[in-house]
């Protein structure tokens, strides 16, 4: 067994276990290391010590459960590993910069801290070979862009540092915030021409490190802009690399499926190619097809022999 699969193993164990009491010693003992190393391995891994990833992993959980009104918060407190109320609501509050009362009565997008399937992170695939891993298809391939696409939409700035990496922050999610905001005012546009398939981009410039361009919209004939509060955004004709998946649910394609994605694309794939890319990502999504839900993510990709010139 290497050792990212004994991590894993207890990555999976404590997804069943969460609300149980848990110790690194026990844990070590499931992974078959040493306390010390088992600790040390795991903060690698997963980025995050094991305490803390149980405790962002049990507010995953209890977010789930908030939704629900007819519970209250203090069982749902209990129920999902933490001792006390205010305990739950100190680290809730930590987390999201809201308390679960205020999450419970003005509901608004969180990021969360994902499982991870570290897996994903020793797998090489070549172009067009699907990998299949933790209920998600993801392949990836080169395509040529002779035409380019516009689309319509709405734009805002996101922190960087709430939504980067995908799956291992917290926070209140502004780029879901902006989909929210778009999904509302959408019937006022004209000319569509899919109204299922629709389109973000992360543009990411070296003066605003700090912060990215996020945009959401929907492919569009029109080549003026009716509203002031919409924006035209243009995914320029290129040779690109696109990275598709698929998931089981719009809701696990958005967030899991999505982080897992984007971290093998640029952490795993691109560097494996020596390649970079420029500084945006495109994300198109698809039509749900026979039960699974579809994205794109689409990149123009630059040699690093060719950058380092």
């Amino acid at each position: 067994m290497y050792a990212w699969e004994a991590i894993q193993t207890v990555v999976d164990y404590l997804e069943e276990h969460l609300a149980e009491p848990q110790s690194p010693e026990k844990l070590a003992e499931i992974a078959a290391l040493s306390p010390f190393y088992f600790q040390r391995l795991f903060s690698r891994l997963v980025k995050r010590p094991v305490n803390e990833y149980i405790k962002l992993r049990r507010l995953a959980k209890a977010c789930e459960k908030l939704e629900d009104t007819t519970q209250r918060i203090l069982d749902i407190a209990l129920a999902s590993g933490f001792n006390s109320h205010e305990h739950f609501t100190k680290t809730f509050k930590h987390a999201f910069g809201i308390t679960p009362e205020e999450y419970r009565k003005h509901p608004v997008r969180l990021n969360q801290f994902m499982k991870p399937d570290l897996a994903i992170g020793y797998t090489q695939i070549d172009e067009h070979v699907p990998l299949i891993t933790d209920s998600i298809i993801l392949e990836i391939s080169r395509r040529t862009l002779n035409t380019s696409e516009r689309y319509i939409g709405l734009s805002g700035k996101v922190a960087a540092t709430q939504q980067i990496p995908l799956g291992e922050t917290t926070g209140i999610d502004t780029a879901g915030q902006l989909w929210d905001s778009f999904h509302r005012k959408k019937s006022k546009l004209k000319g569509l021409i899919d109204n299922e398939i629709e389109f973000a981009a992360s543009t990411m410039t070296a003066s605003e490190g700090e912060t990215f361009d996020y945009f959401v919209g929907a492919l569009t004939q029109s080549k003026t802009v009716a509203y002031d509060e919409f924006v035209l955004w243009e995914l320029p004709a290129a040779e690109y690399i696109v990275c598709s998946f698929e998931a089981e649910s719009f809701k696990e394609l958005t967030t899991s499926a999505l982080g897992k994605s984007i971290n093998y694309l640029f952490n795993i794939w691109l560097p494996k190619h020596q390649l970079t890319t420029q500084a945006f990502l495109a994300e198109k999504y698809l039509s749900a097809s026979e039960g699974w839900y579809q994205m794109e993510l689409w990149v123009i990709p630059i040699e690093l022999i060719e950058e380092s010139r």
